[in-house]
């Protein structure tokens, strides 16, 4: 945000001469760029954070950002897959090199930079379980093993049998890849990479794999980020309480889980009610 954005903006400024105006018309410039509510939002945040830091200091008198008004955030619908619609894609991918990214991405809930960024020594397919350490990020417009989003997001995850068997195909398949490129093989110790063992880079992953699947399973034009939305909207419609979904999403507060899908929970009028009653019989 700061480098790309804020300094080519507003760096030529000196602090004190900086006013609301600038401010509005950096924000309005980002989003007449094609810049999303949401990433403008993130914008204001940080230099609201750094003037805010700047006053404590007494370097200016006043947080110009107090009084400019970010932009309203836009969130956007989300398109969650039911049950038959999974099993349609999962057919779909059935046999591809990576079928077991879209296992996982389904029924563990992770993220597309966490899948890309799982390795080997995270994975304990014996006891059925994974960690989160690392993700895949961008840095100076190049794709890097990252650090997570938040202290939430490292997690450990319990596989489900059918997440646990398409890992250790998928296994199988990498070392039969590994053996038949040889020497050009660059071992990362990656679950999921190229076939010379490679970051993938996630919009080939969108755009050469999972949008190609979609049309062969019948399903809409989705964003990855729905498998996502996927696990958690089938988990809370079989009663799965929201603080256990917002620990294997690895969301920063059952609010934001709450929030996002509190229009999927099943409803709790009747179970309320039987609950008062058997309360004060």
């Amino acid at each position: 945000m700061i480098e790309p954005h804020i300094v080519p903006a507003l760096g030529h400024l000196k602090l004190k001469d900086l006013n609301p105006v600038h401010v509005r018309g950096f924000y309005r410039e980002k989003l007449d760029s094609g810049l999303s509510s949401a990433t403008v939002c993130k914008m204001h945040s940080i230099l609201r954070k750094a003037l805010k830091q700047a006053v404590l200091d007494g370097l200016i008198p006043r947080n110009v950002c107090e009084a400019v008004k970010p932009p309203k955030v836009e969130h956007k619908e989300i398109n969650p897959l039911d049950r038959e619609q999974v099993k349609g894609l999962l057919e779909a991918a059935s046999g591809n090199r990576i079928e077991a990214l879209y296992v996982l991405a389904v029924h563990t809930g992770m993220r597309e930079g966490e899948l890309l960024g799982l390795k080997w020594e995270d994975v304990e397919l014996e006891r059925g379980m994974l960690r989160l350490r690392h993700a895949l990020v961008r840095e100076g417009g190049k794709i890097a093993l990252g650090d997570l989003k938040t202290s939430k997001s490292h997690r450990s995850v319990r596989l489900t049998r059918a997440a646990a068997d398409a890992l250790r195909s998928h296994l199988e398949r990498q070392l039969e890849e590994m053996e038949r490129v040889g020497s050009l093989y660059q071992p990362g110790g990656l679950v999921f990479a190229t076939e010379i063992g490679t970051l993938i880079n996630p919009s080939n992953l969108r755009n050469r794999s999972f949008k190609r699947l979609l049309p062969r399973a019948g399903l809409p034009d989705i964003c990855f980020h729905d498998l996502r939305h996927t696990c958690a909207t089938l988990l809370l419609s079989q009663g799965t309480h929201p603080k256990l979904v917002q620990e294997l999403l690895g969301h920063a507060t059952i609010a934001m889980t709450l929030d996002t899908y509190s229009h999927f929970l099943p409803s709790m009028g009747d179970q309320t009610a039987r609950a008062m009653e058997a309360a004060l019989s």
